[in-house]
């Protein structure tokens, strides 16, 4: 299989980047590395993939670099994914989010691509709900820029499905953690508190802790992406990919501690104000991935946590 992979120097693309070439497949990377890193892609590169740096606003260059690889299918994960800064600048997140998804669709149907696989979010764009876990008939009532932009993005790809034929198969996920994932950055919280408690800093929590998230391990949202791409015909064109596992931040840090060997009170948690846009429950209903695709069970989150502190300790000076 040819596959493009926008977003592909990120934490999650480079993961999926990594079983495609595995798998012997031809991958080229549509990337223009503001967040994502071509470290990322060292195994990648000796295996013969390739980097295009675009952003995918420049729908004029996307077109091209897909027109000249011809893939059979894409993976869309280049975004602005940080729910603080849509709701400031939810001009940059639409253009990033809406346009450049738009771009990207229209690149794949110039190209033929067989299939798109189209990167959204489950509790971004489902926001409060009393249903728990939220499957995906729940109405879509984003409070966040970005959670609306996902949405959106989502209803164009369901036009060209109508007004073109592009197939654009849609996957929603929880709140993905792993390998590679920024632990300075501004998200990914399992990352960042496993930054602070092996350099000796308490983690930072925003409300009172009892907001609840659906923490997925990065490697099985490579192989749900590898599972969508290589279903014949799926019954539906939107899919959750979580765990349909609640946890809230505060047993989140108490894990985190554990699996370092800290103990509690050190890694007590200061508490700060909680931030707009964010909902209070997130879990996702996977039961209709499960049955189409095929997905495994999800990765413990005992396991996730240890597999990602083990990486955090190879970049952290001080760990």
């Amino acid at each position: 299989m040819r596959a493009v992979v926008t977003g592909g120097a990120g934490f999650i693309g480079s993961t999926i980047v990594d079983e495609l070439v595995a798998r012997g497949d031809d991958v080229l990377v549509v990337d223009d590395l503001s967040h994502g890193s071509e470290a990322n892609l060292t195994s990648a590169f000796a295996a013969g993939t390739r980097l295009e740096r675009l952003d995918v606003r420049d729908g004029a260059g996307v077109a091209a670099a897909f027109t000249a690889f011809r893939p059979d299918v894409v993976f869309h994960l280049a975004a602005q994914i940080d729910v603080r800064r849509s709701m400031t600048e939810p001009a940059f997140d639409a253009a990033t989010n809406v346009l450049g998804s738009v771009n990207v669709f229209d690149a794949a149907r110039l190209a033929g691509a067989r299939r798109v696989v189209n990167t959204s979010t489950g509790g971004a764009i489902y926001g409060e709900t009393s249903t728990v876990p939220t499957p995906e008939t729940e109405p879509a009532r984003p409070l966040s820029a970005y959670g609306l932009s996902k949405r959106t993005a989502e209803e164009y790809g369901a036009w060209f499905r109508r007004a073109h034929g592009l197939d654009v198969v849609t996957l929603r996920y929880g709140n993905v953690y792993g390998p590679r994932q920024d632990p300075t950055g501004d998200a990914g919280v399992i990352a960042i508190f496993c930054d602070r408690v092996l350099t000796g800093r308490r983690p930072t929590i925003f409300g009172d802790g009892t907001q609840t998230r659906d923490y997925v391990f990065v490697g099985d949202i490579a192989a749900a992406n590898l599972a969508a791409a290589d279903a014949g015909s799926p019954a539906h064109d939107h899919y959750n990919v979580g765990t349909g596992t609640e946890v809230d931040v505060v047993e989140l840090a108490a894990a985190i501690a554990e699996a370092a060997g800290v103990g509690a009170d050190a890694f007590a948690p200061e508490f700060l104000p909680a931030r707009a846009g964010e909902v209070l429950r997130s879990c996702l209903d996977v039961s209709r991935a499960r049955a189409d695709l095929g997905l495994r069970a999800p990765t413990p989150l005992r396991d996730g946590i240890a597999t990602t502190l083990g990486w955090v300790r190879t970049v952290t000076p001080t760990a």
